[in-house]
């Protein structure tokens, strides 16, 4: 639940309240009054801090709509508890969205919880509640800030259970779960284990829905991860539009950590061929003419390995990628190649476009308005699916145009 407390002028430390989403604010008239503070003044306070909170939901969540939480049990869980006004917006905001049951879970708080936070939660679990109690951060040996990147990181993992949530099975007279055609009930996931050369093993994750049109595998891009939200994203709408999807991890941890291995283009391109080869002998893939969807340094060693693969890549999608670093390989490529830029992304459009110039195959560039590398902006990364998404349904299907041969 993203909530943002409302902090006094010239003094944020002491709070006014908090706001949270569905429209929740709670206020602290008496802190109002004391400081003698007008609404006008709190209402400022309140868009700044709004502005944030969208921004955060943006980031964090993504496109994805929040959970459902009908008639459900909601435990909410915060690092402590000092005043309760930003509780008491995340419990209000939880039964704005249907929570049947809402119980509040912290290692340390205030005597006198259950009191304070009546007819918002129906139970309260606190580790601690010293008599002398001042603030929370006392009773942390370390309580730095976590960075957007910290949380999206400590988000990735659950992002990827998705689908296996929603293969809960529905109760009588619940609605099928469908997005975009696809019964999302019906989707397969499976965690893999993928050999690449010199006893390497390379962790992955395969979704399949029923009836799928082919298999997009990912190349990630330098630092990241088969648990990039960012790919993860562009994965479950390619999985909406009734495609495939295989990410997987194309160095070890220990790799990763060397710099000159995330920029190691032959490399990354001997573990996607790999990756292929492995995905031709799966009996539930074997079948799928495949695409790959590149992004930075992984773009470029998708260029490779299509062009090492000759007719059997099928297509090829670019992210914000580095297509330069193949080199004179790609006057090789024979997949259709789509290029998607970020319009802000000065620099990397240009080498692009001299990419996009040296290719011989059917190629396309995309320049998305206003957005940076990582496509963070509202809306950008959604542009780049439903991009890849209308490429992939032109140029994988058997039926189209490239005739498949993997001899």
């Amino acid at each position: 639940m993203v909530v943002r407390k409302l902090g006094a002028p010239f003094q944020p430390e002491l709070g006014l309240g908090a706001i949270a989403e569905e429209g929740i604010r709670v206020l602290n008239r008496r802190i109002m009054e004391a400081l003698g503070l007008e609404d006008s003044d709190v209402e400022r306070i309140v868009q700044r801090e709004q502005a944030e909170l969208e921004r955060r939901v943006r980031r964090y969540r993504a496109a994805r709509p929040p959970l459902d939480l009908s008639g459900r049990l909601a435990i909410l869980i915060d690092d402590g508890i000092a005043t309760g006004f930003t509780a008491i917006a995340a419990a209000r905001a939880l039964r704005k969205r249907g929570a049947g049951r809402v119980i509040l879970a912290v290692p340390i708080g205030p005597p006198g919880l259950d009191e304070r936070l009546a007819g918002n939660v129906d139970e309260v679990v606190c580790l601690q509640s010293p008599p002398d109690f001042f603030a929370v951060g006392a009773y942390y040996e370390h309580f730095e800030q976590v960075s957007d990147e910290q949380v999206i990181d400590l988000l990735a993992p659950a992002r990827s259970r998705e689908v296996e949530h929603a293969r809960a099975a529905p109760g009588a007279g619940d609605p099928p779960r469908v997005q975009g055609g696809i019964d999302w009930t019906q989707i397969t996931h499976r965690e893999v284990a993928i050999p690449a050369e010199a006893g390497v093993v390379l962790p992955g994750d395969v979704r399949l829905p029923p009836g799928a049109s082919g298999l997009v595998v990912f190349a990630h891009g330098s630092g990241s991860s088969r648990l990039s939200p960012r790919n993860m994203q562009v994965a479950a709408a390619l999985g909406a539009a009734g495609f495939g999807t295989l990410l997987f991890d194309l160095l070890t941890d220990q790799e990763a950590a060397d710099r000159r291995k995330v920029f190691d283009i032959p490399l990354l391109t001997r573990r996607l061929v790999s990756a292929t080869h492995w995905a031709w002998e799966d009996e539930d893939l074997g079948d799928l003419p495949i695409g790959y969807f590149g992004a930075s340094t992984g773009a470029a060693a998708a260029l490779c390995a299509a062009a090492d693969l000759g007719t059997t890549v099928r297509a090829v999608v670019s992210r914000g990628g580095r297509p330069d670093l193949a080199g004179e390989r790609l006057s090789e490529v024979i997949a259709p190649t789509l290029l998607i830029v970020g319009g802000a992304d000065r620099g990397v459009i240009e080498l692009n476009e001299q990419a996009e110039r040296a290719l011989r195959c059917p190629k396309k560039l995309v320049i998305v308005p206003g957005a940076t590398h990582l496509f963070e902006e509202p809306g950008a990364l959604q542009q780049v699916a439903g991009h890849a998404a209308d490429w992939f349904a032109a140029h994988l299907p058997l039926g189209s145009p490239l005739a498949d041969d993997r001899g």
